[in-house]
C-alpha cells in the first residue's frame, strides 16, 4: 500500500492587501501518495503558486491542516521546517537557481553540505545524481558553460541528491526551447518510473499531460482532480 506523503485538509491562504482580504486558496483538500506523478495546473492567479509554496513548506496556511509524512506542519519550528525543505523536498525551479561560480558537482553537493555530510560521501552522492541525469561528462563545468537543458539537469540532480520524499518542480520547462523541454519531461518520466514522487506546477497543458494525475485550480478552489485521461484540456 502506497504511503500518503501529503495530506492537505480544508486549507485556506488569505493575504491582507491594505483593508482588503484576498483569498489565494479556499478550502483546498487533497492527498498525494508515494510514487504519484501529479501536475497542479491553473491560469495566473488561480492559486497554484501559493499551493506550491505551502506544499514546499515555504509558506503556511491561514486555515486548515497540512500533514507532511504525518507531521503537522503548523506545529513545526523554523529549524524543523528547514530540515524538511532540505532533506524531504527536492525543488526544481524555472530559473535553475544554480550558483554561477560553482561547478555542476559543487552545485549538486550544496544540500549535502547543509545536511552535514562528510566530503567524500557528498562527492559520491553528487556524482551518482549527475550520472543519473546523464551529466557524468559535465561535472566540472560551471553553469555558463552548460546549455539550458544541461543546467536544468544539474538542478534536477541537486533536487535528487538528498533522496527526498517528493520532487517539486515549478514550471521546469519555462525557460527552455520545445525540444529541450521534451527531453527534460522524458527525464521526469524516467525518475517517476524509478520510484520518485513528482509534483509539477505548470500553466501549460502539454506539460501537465506528462503527469498521471492533474489537479486544476481556479480562483483558489480545486476545479477538478483526476487521472490524466479523464482531464479536460
Amino acid at each position: 500500500m502506497q504511503q500518503t506523503i501529503i495530506d492537505i485538509r480544508n486549507v485556506e491562504r488569505v493575504y491582507e492587501m491594505g483593508a482588503e482580504l484576498v483569498y489565494a486558496l479556499r478550502d483546498v483538500s487533497l492527498t498525494i501518495k508515494q510514487n504519484e506523478y501529479v501536475a497542479i495546473m491553473g491560469p495566473s492567479g488561480s492559486g497554484k503558486s501559493t499551493l506550491m509554496n505551502i506544499l514546499g513548506c515555504l509558506d503556511t496556511p491561514t486555515g486548515g491542516e497540512y500533514l507532511f509524512n504525518d507531521s503537522k506542519v503548523r506545529e513545526l519550528n523554523d529549524n524543523e521546517l528547514a530540515e524538511i525543505r532540505n532533506r524531504e523536498i527536492g525543488f526544481v525551479f524555472q530559473t535553475f537557481n544554480l550558483l554561477p561560480r560553482y561547478s555542476a558537482l559543487k552545485n549538486v553537493e550544496l544540500p549535502l553540505i547543509y545536511a552535514g555530510l562528510a566530503n567524500a560521501e557528498r562527492r559520491r552522492k553528487a556524482v551518482e545524481a549527475l550520472t543519473k541525469v546523464g551529466l557524468d561528462d559535465r561535472m566540472e563545468h560551471k553553469p555558463n558553460e552548460l546549455s539550458g537543458g544541461q543546467r536544468q539537469r544539474v538542478a534536477i540532480a541537486r533536487a535528487l541528491v538528498t533522496q527526498p520524499s517528493i520532487i517539486l518542480a515549478d514550471e521546469p520547462t519555462g525557460n527552455l526551447d520545445t525540444k529541450t523541454g521534451i527531453e527534460i519531461m522524458k527525464l521526469f518520466e524516467e525518475l517517476w518510473q524509478a520510484g520518485n514522487t513528482i509534483i509539477l506546477v505548470t500553466h501549460e497543458n502539454e506539460i501537465a499531460e506528462h503527469a498521471r494525475r492533474i489537479i486544476r485550480l481556479r480562483d483558489g478552489l480545486v476545479e477538478s482532480d483526476g487521472p490524466r485521461q479523464a482531464a479536460t484540456v
